[in-house]
């Protein structure tokens, strides 16, 4: 097929405008980013968003593939000499990749089957005999294929095998499958079972040592747990439907009547259900639901990573940023307006040191000496402890204390990236400097981490690795690409992620800056090593210039409508720097004026938006938290206690809450709201801060489960 063709596959099955979607795949071949084309080219897209650009790509990739596998399959058959007109408009008319092997399977080679065997037997006569169906007797007709040259001894062993070659007839037949795929869709279920000497080794899934239920209702956690039990050898997972009722499908097609030749029939076709098809199909549907339920876990992770990623940012700040421990101490840095490191050292406030004289002293010091404006406090480890400290010094100056979440700091930490930022530091410093850091700017922090490190996925080790791997680097794309990136100051790696760009242009952008001071404009991105036009192009709208040559430079208006600003400047009689920032001059813009073919409503809006606020951060502002006092650890909580807490992961059946006792509990999606919720999205946010009652704490199991559902005391 070409665009044309797939354009209009496509805008069929997803309800868009033909030539929207036309649009959209030229863009993307010729290499425009999703970012890209969802910003700046609006009116080519009919405004699609970001996840249908994503969704139209998708199904283009999936529609070449199932073209390349067609290539494939017509190839093998004409090799083989079987090619027919009717097969080949088959194979070309397949709507999916299911149904087109279902059409290769009898000509897809194998390896020797029963039926192979038979059929060199010179069986395949009497198999055909016997579809027939007519009332002779088959075992006379057995008779005259009775070879023991051939291993056929006798009349039984004939009948055998032809009803071997009906066998796997039937299991080839696209008929037959079709149906029993309907079939297991609707009826199948899903047991699990301990398997043999593995309950203590197990007990993590004693849920599941004797489980079954509906595949089609099975939620995606749950189908995720019990194969990653199988896969574990835990767990012995089947799945099954009535064995009449599968045999009567493909009796319905092959058996005519009740003729002895007819119940010849009928034993294949069992033997065909119970050894063929049975195995073929469950394994198929476990593959299938295993698809869907990896969907769901990688949407729920790519949700959580986004929300995680655009949370709101403290700003630059003086910070004071440590990462607690006891027996090692609390290590230090001081961290100035840009995140450049001032001074490390450590502290050993807690036992079994307890030198809280000398390390509260250490702390009023540093606060003075470097006008701290807000302590960073990680969450792990003597958090708790440290964050109380903190509160209870009196220094000279207003100081915030933050908790802070350190998942994947050490990660961090102990990663090439903190090696090349630090190379004169260890990992304790480099573990407490991105605490601080991401409490300054959670996004160019968390870029530097493996986004599976941060621990926000659901069965993120069981799902497909590279369909993960894809929508989490375009999730982090996206975010980037959303809030904008300052050019001067920005790492390498957020830079990598803006779009057109990538870890080779950001890296030779970073030695431009070093080596000439910065960028003053936009167009100075023309001169870094082989940054083209179309990297350029790409990019350039999403890079941030601050205090520049051209105001423009630090808004999202792309270069390439910086004309239409400055002629909507000059009709208002201002330049641009005028009008920058004037709410009140938008009411006298004539939107209609500037339109031209190639400029539509849209751009006009985005400019006249970004005019009004230049680079705008879209994300929330910072709000304050604290944890109860005199709560501390699992075991200071009872039943009915009223806590406020912070949303720590969202999966698809609830929400766990950070409560302040190292332990985060369950918030059931049942419990989210007075309401029925479908998905925890719907009520919850990853860093939210909501109030919460424990309804059961299991302090040997380390389980806590909580509810939003406050009633009267809400």
């Amino acid at each position: 097929m070409d665009i044309a063709t797939y354009a209009q596959v496509i805008a069929n099955e997803l309800q868009l405008e033909y030539q929207h979607v036309r649009n959209t795949l030229t863009l993307l071949s010729e290499g425009a980013t999703i970012p890209f084309v969802a910003r700046y080219r609006k009116e080519k897209t009919g405004a699609m968003d970001e996840e249908v650009i994503a969704h139209v790509l998708k199904r283009w990739q999936q529609l070449e593939a199932l073209d390349k596998r067609k290539e494939v399959i017509r190839n093998s058959v004409t090799e083989q000499g079987k090619m027919t007109p009717e097969l080949l408009n088959l194979i070309n008319e397949a709507p999916t990749l299911q149904e087109l092997e279902d059409i290769y399977l009898p000509y897809k080679p194998k390896r020797r089957t029963k039926a192979t065997i038979a059929r060199e037997k010179g069986l395949e006569p009497l198999a055909n005999q016997l579809l027939q169906q007519d009332y002779t007797d088959p075992e006379t007709a057995a008779a005259r294929f009775v070879n023991p040259s051939k291993d056929v001894a006798d009349t039984a062993v004939a009948l055998a095998g032809a009803r071997d070659i009906i066998a796997e007839m039937v299991s080839e037949d696209i008929r037959v499958r079709d149906r029993l795929r309907r079939l297991y869709h609707k009826t199948a279920v899903i047991t699990s079972a301990v398997a043999k000497d593995k309950e203590e080794e197990g007990k993590t899934y004693r849920l599941y040592f004797d489980w079954n239920e509906p595949l089609a209702k099975a939620p995606s956690h749950r189908i995720l747990a019990l194969l990653r039990g199988f896969e574990e050898e835990v767990l012995k997972v089947k799945i099954e439907v009535e064995d009449e009722a599968a045999v009567q499908i493909a009796e319905r097609i092959y058996v005519r009547n009740n003729s002895p030749k007819a119940k010849q029939v009928a034993l294949a076709v069992a033997d065909s259900i119970k050894r063929l098809l049975a195995p073929s199909l469950s394994n198929e549907m476990l593959s299938y639901y295993k698809e869907k339920a990896d969907e769901v876990a990688i949407r729920v992770f790519a949700g959580n990573l986004r929300q995680l990623l655009l949370s709101p940012p403290l700003g630059s700040k003086r910070i004071l940023a440590l990462d607690p421990g006891f027996r090692t101490g609390c290590k230090l840095v001081i961290l100035n307006e840009n995140g450049m490191l001032l001074h490390n050292d450590t502290i050993y406030p807690h036992p079994p040191h307890h030198e809280v004289k000398q390390s509260v002293q250490k702390l009023k010091s540093l606060v003075h000496a470097y006008k701290v404006d807000v302590v960073a406090v990680g969450n792990g480890t003597a958090g708790r402890e440290t964050e109380d400290l903190i509160k209870g010094i009196p220094f000279d100056r207003d100081v915030m204390a933050v908790m802070v979440n350190e998942s994947g700091a050490s990660v961090y930490s102990a990663s090439k990236v903190a090696r090349d930022e630090f190379p004169d530091y260890d990992v304790t410093v480099r573990g407490a400097v991105s605490i601080g850091r991401r409490l300054m700017d959670p996004l160019a922090e968390l870029v530097k981490i493996d986004p599976k490190s941060i621990g926000v996925g659901q069965y993120q080790h069981d799902v497909d690795q590279k369909a993960l791997q894809e929508s989490l680097v375009m999730t982090v794309e996206s975010c980037v690409n959303a809030v904008g990136v300052e050019l001067n100051t920005a790492s390498e790696q957020l830079l990598s992620y803006v779009s057109g760009l990538g870890p080779q242009l950001a890296s030779n952008i970073i030695q431009f800056r070093t080596k000439n001071g910065g960028f003053k404009n936009r167009r100075q991105l023309l001169e870094v090593s082989r940054l083209g036009g179309k990297a350029f192009e790409q990019s350039a709208g999403f890079l941030r210039i601050q205090g520049g040559d051209n105001p423009l430079d630090a808004s999202a208006v792309h270069p390439e409508s910086y004309a239409i600003a400055e002629r909507i400047a000059a009709s208002l009689g201002e330049s641009v720097a005028g009008i920058i920032g004037r709410k009140d001059l938008r009411k006298n813009v004539q939107i209609d004026d500037f339109v031209t073919p190639e400029t539509g409503i849209e751009t006009i809006t985005d400019i006249l938006q970004e005019l009004e606020k230049p680079g705008r951060d879209p994300r929330k502002q910072f709000e304050m938290f604290s944890f109860a006092k005199d709560i501390r650890s699992i075991n200071d909580l009872h039943e009915g206690m009223v806590l406020d807490g912070v949303v720590t992961n969202i999966t698809a059946f609830g929400a766990f809450v950070d409560i302040g006792v190292h332990q985060d509990g369950l918030v059931h999606l049942s419990q989210l709201a007075d309401r029925f919720v479908r998905d925890p999205n719907e009520v919850v946010r990853l860093n939210q801060h909501v109030k919460v009652k424990v309804l059961q704490v299991d302090v040997e199991r380390k389980r806590i489960n909580l509810t939003m559902k406050l009633g009267s005391e809400a």
